[in-house]
């Protein structure tokens, strides 16, 4: 059973593409998501010429750009299509004094205006749950999409912000499978960000390496294996630990790598049983 690509989250290195390339490839994964951002290589102003060159230099690392995180619009849409990327990756947030379901109808207006676009570039907006005031989980995710084609309006299911929200991997998995298009795995836990004495506690995400959060790494990739999910996964990269990233997201890589090995190994034997 062949095993899903691996792509990085580039957005702890802001730095020249070459270097950036040279970074990821001793991770020794298949890609990465390139952010569209101000501060980054490519920006919202230079996409038109600049994400063709990113991938151009990837492609000269052996690497390819499995998906951008960047804004919604047809400079993106068109820019990924010449550059042969296919998803665009986005959280969606739910504005302070706005409802839920408010938002959520306004948005799938706006979706709807996009389909053209979308279908005459080829590209896919991929939907990411993200806890807090975002589309949080995978039923919302399906909510939100389930009305549009799946080549034009997908899922980014991320396993971490599943957790934080309390979802397990094996129903979120199965609400977002048909819409599906990349998984996100990075890990966090809970933390009190107030004091014991504080007349109300708050508690913010510690960003955490892949054995030590709430988001159970093991149970994601058997559930992954046992449908054999082909798409990428995109490791975020993303640690409160700011000066171990280079340190935890590799040993977060070796980590997966050896489950993904395992359970798509035990998947196939089960499959030819």
């Amino acid at each position: 059973m062949k095993l899903p690509e691996f792509s990085v989250f580039v957005k702890p290195w802001p730095l020249p593409l070459a270097e950036v390339a040279r970074k990821v490839q001793t991770l020794g994964v298949d890609g990465v998501e390139l952010p569209v951002r101000p501060g980054f290589p490519v920006t919202p102003d230079n996409v038109g010429s600049a994400l063709k060159e990113a991938a151009r230099v990837f492609a000269d690392h052996g690497l390819k750009i499995h998906s951008v995180a960047a804004e919604l619009g047809e400079p993106v849409f068109a820019a990924c299509a010449d550059a042969g990327i296919s998803l665009v990756r986005i959280c969606v947030p739910i504005p302070e004094g706005r409802g839920y379901m408010e938002t959520e109808e306004a948005l799938k207006k706006e979706y709807a205006a996009m389909v053209p676009l979308l279908t005459r570039y080829g590209v896919t907006v991929g939907i990411q749950n993200h806890c807090d005031r975002w589309v949080p989980n995978a039923m919302c995710i399906r909510h939100l999409i389930e009305g549009f084609h799946p080549k034009h309006f997908g899922a980014v299911w991320d396993a971490c912000h599943s957790a934080l929200t309390g979802e397990g991997p094996e129903f979120g998995i199965d609400i977002v499978w048909p819409y599906l298009k990349m998984v996100n795995l990075k890990n966090a836990f809970w933390r009190r960000a107030s004091g014991p004495e504080a007349e109300h506690v708050r508690w913010r995400p510690y960003w955490t390496s892949g054995r030590q959060g709430l988001a159970p790494w093991p149970r994601v990739v058997r559930e992954l294996a046992a449908r054999n999910y082909q798409g990428p996964v995109c490791f975020t990269a993303e640690y409160s630990d700011t000066e171990a990233v280079d340190r935890l997201i590799a040993e977060d890589i070796c980590y997966a790598r050896g489950l993904f090995a395992a359970e798509y190994a035990m998947a196939a034997k089960v499959q030819t049983n």
